[in-house]
């Protein structure tokens, strides 16, 4: 990633990463976070989903990670059940609240991961049902309460935010991200 780094007087250096919109400074260590474009949908009826699901499939390109942030309630699963219909999934989409993961076959015979990790207690448990190896497949994996295994976030995914308004609509901000990646001086 291009750079230009700038010293202070006080021996700190400060990387300024081009197209990020964070650079952390500590001695000799910079973490930078690439900025990356965003994608805003607002719906009001589930009809619209189908829609929704084809406009978000667009934006995450070929991310196969998704992590879906938002309330309990928030349409998590309705939207993963729009997403897998698009995507040719011919079988019932349902979260895998006690199952914790569920896979799915499209028509075009490719795999796709469900993961609903609100009963996980620790990330461990996560690793003990080999999530790892899910996510680090290639094949896509749409997560719900990806906060619950954040160390197994693979570097680069597909973030969305949902949120409920007051009227009823819901809100959907999506971004294909990247952890902070470490670089020394």
């Amino acid at each position: 990633m291009p750079y230009e780094k700038k010293a202070t007087s006080v021996e700190i250096s400060l990387l300024i990463c081009k197209n990020t919109n964070r650079a952390f400074t500590d001695k000799n260590q910079y973490f930078c976070a690439v900025k990356a474009q965003e994608t805003f949908i607002q719906y009001q009826s589930l009809d619209e989903m189908p829609g929704v699901a084809a406009r978000l499939l667009a934006a995450g390109g070929s991310l196969p990670v998704w992590l879906m942030h938002g309330d309990m309630g928030v349409g998590k699963t309705t939207l993963i059940k729009a997403l897998c219909a698009v995507l040719g999934v011919e079988s019932t989409v349902q979260s895998p609240t006690f199952s914790i993961v569920n896979e799915y076959g499209t028509v075009a015979g490719e795999a796709i991961y469900h993961f609903d990790c609100y009963r996980l207690k620790n990330e461990v448990e996560a690793y003990d049902i080999g999530a790892e190896e899910y996510l680090y497949s290639g094949y896509r994996c749409f997560v719900e309460w990806p906060e619950k295994i954040e160390a197994l976030w693979p570097e680069s995914y597909f973030k969305i935010q949902m949120t409920t308004q007051p009227n009823g609509s819901r809100q959907i901000l999506a971004a294909a991200a990247s952890l902070p990646f470490l670089a020394t001086q």
